[in-house]
């Protein structure tokens, strides 16, 4: 059961980890829907999950590994989530900004993520990455 002083979910939600993404990346619920996934994906790459990130991963796009530790460390700081459109034949795209440093270097990522729902899950299946209009 969450506690008052339980820390702000790293997706921005504004909800306690406990309130939002733990219990989806312990496995124990399914995100409900394609965006609660995202945000779950975004939250494991700020903890270096790579086990939620591939049981997430649709089968069919999902690589052998991510090599989250990488000599370059990355460090996740922001989401924003643009816009979530959930299609009646069990796809849904989220479209979000992702920002992050890369050796104390200001990034940000925006993409386009392709979900599918298989089974009662949510899958990511890819993504389009918008170029930086920095």
């Amino acid at each position: 059961m969450p506690r008052h002083n339980d820390p702000p979910c790293p997706c921005q939600s504004g909800r306690s980890y406990e309130c939002c993404c733990g219990p989806y990346i312990r496995g124990d619920i399914p995100p409900p829907t394609a965006e609660a996934l995202m945000r779950s994906r975004y939250t494991a790459y700020t903890r270096m999950d790579e086990g939620h990130l591939r049981a997430t991963w649709h089968g069919s796009t999902r690589p052998e590994s991510l090599n989250l530790a990488s000599d370059v460390p990355i460090k996740w700081i922001g989401l924003h989530v643009i816009r979530h459109e959930a299609e009646s034949d069990g796809a849904a795209i989220v479209e979000f900004t992702a920002r992050h440093r890369i050796n104390g270097r200001a990034c940000r990522m925006h993409e386009t993520s392709r979900f599918v729902r298989e089974g009662g899950r949510w899958f990511y299946v890819d993504g389009l990455v918008h170029p930086d209009r920095n």
